[in-house]
């Protein structure tokens, strides 16, 4: 007992050295001095907070966003995505979107739509919400509409709603998938200033490529301009059958029946992992779809703050599903708090593979190396904020609920990154 009592008082006195050692850093070291910084720190099993500073703040969220989504996801949306709604009479079938992501999406598993659209010997014809959700979200930077990660949200996408551009040979202009863009890219002379090897009309699907030869590894995604004509039409090239719009469905149509696409995890662990901003965009629209007939994001994002998240310490400012938004905010505490509710729905087994894992995957390939990953987290970046928000396994075998939040640090990311690195490895030792 004496032991015992010993080992307890020197741990006690080490945690406190490191609380101490840790809130000197947040207040003194260069990397911080100049910005803003929140840590919270949570024993989930104790049920007690080990560690606070500015946790009762508001920062920026960027991409820990996601965590609000992923939760929506758990409580809103079953095993399987809904992948679209259908209504027959005699040789007709009308189709709706619910949001589903997965139509002809490279990046997610195949989903089964385009093979039931295919074998069905009805005449197709889509039905376009009658509210259709702004393509881009509140507060997002419009001229980011050229950039892989700023996709337009829509009730129905295809093909993820971006243009695949690759090189097979070293000839002056890519190929496009799908080839339906092909006769809409031009070889540009002028626009070798450009970062990007490919650009898009703003308010057009109008591509220019660099004029210069590349090698055969280049790929670039740029987002198309969406619409229900172009849906329709890319569809209809797909399947090589007609489609038509109609804008309302008839009475005499037998009641809405739901066609089921992919595994909903399938979603949780692409949005997660990569920090996917399109897919988690479309999960709101998913879920709001399943509270009511209209996709909009705010319904969801309301539904679950009056019932699911109403116990936060603090109400997040939340107004989209990916975090490209700067409206968004949130406190350290209050993302603990989502990871703690997310903890008790998904077990850590399966939580830690979806999640970027510190050394190893995703996101966080680059930081935490380490024997045995002890880092689990969503990371959350816009330029000069900097979040990271989930799970770290202490060396003496706890499981701890952290979140840390930065803005408007004015230092290279690398350098506040590896600061933070070197905080969360002292709580690891200590803790």
């Amino acid at each position: 007992m004496l032991i015992f009592g010993f080992s307890l008082l020197f741990s006690c006195g080490a945690v406190k050295r490191t609380n101490k050692h840790i809130s000197d850093l947040l207040e003194s070291a260069p990397v911080f001095s100049q910005s803003f910084a929140g840590l919270a720190v949570f024993d989930p099993v104790e049920h007690k907070m080990l560690y606070v500073k500015n946790a009762d703040n508001y920062f920026t969220p960027a991409s820990n966003t996601k965590l609000l989504t992923y939760y929506t996801g758990l409580m809103l949306l079953g095993d399987s995505v809904p992948g679209l709604k259908y209504f027959t009479a005699r040789d007709s079938l009308i189709f709706k979107g619910t949001g589903d992501p997965s139509l002809l999406n490279p990046n997610l598993s195949n989903s089964g739509i385009l093979q039931f659209l295919k074998n069905r010997r009805e005449k197709l014809f889509y039905s376009p919400p009658s509210y259709q959700e702004a393509h881009f979200g509140p507060g997002w930077s419009w001229d980011d509409y050229n950039s892989y990660y700023s996709v337009e949200r829509t009730a129905f996408p295809i093909y993820g709603n971006s243009v695949r551009f690759i090189q097979p040979s070293a000839s002056l202009l890519p190929k496009t998938i799908p080839a339906y863009f092909q006769n809409n890219l031009s070889a540009d002379s002028l626009s070798t200033k450009s970062s990007k090897r490919v650009t898009r009309n703003l308010i057009a699907n109008t591509f220019s490529a660099q004029s210069i030869a590349r090698d055969t590894s280049f790929q670039q995604e740029v987002p198309f301009k969406y619409s229900s004509e172009l849906f329709v039409e890319l569809l209809s090239d797909t399947l090589h059958k007609e489609i038509e719009i109609i804008k309302k469905v008839p009475k005499s149509f037998a009641p809405a029946r739901t066609f089921f696409s992919i595994p909903s995890d399938s979603l949780y662990k692409k949005m997660l992992t990569d920090s996917d901003n399109f897919i988690a965009e479309q999960i709101l629209l998913l879920a709001s779809d399943k509270l009511s007939d209209t996709l909009k994001t705010s319904i969801a994002i309301e539904y679950m703050q009056d019932h699911f998240l109403k116990d936060l310490p603090d109400k997040p400012i939340w107004v989209d599903g990916s975090g490209l938004s700067r409206y968004n905010l949130c406190t350290p505490r209050s993302l603990v708090k989502v990871l703690e509710k997310i903890k008790d729905k998904v077990p850590y087994e399966k939580l830690f593979t979806f999640l970027p894992v510190g050394g190893k995957t995703g996101t966080l390939k680059h930081y935490f190396s380490a024997d045995k990953p002890y880092v689990f987290a969503k990371t959350g970046s816009l330029s000069n904020n900097y979040s990271l928000s989930g799970f770290l396994k202490t060396k003496s075998g706890k499981i701890l609920i952290f979140s840390f939040m930065n803005s408007n640090y004015t230092v290279p990311s690398s350098k506040l990154k590896r600061e933070m690195e070197r905080i969360l490895k002292m709580i690891r030792e200590t803790y």
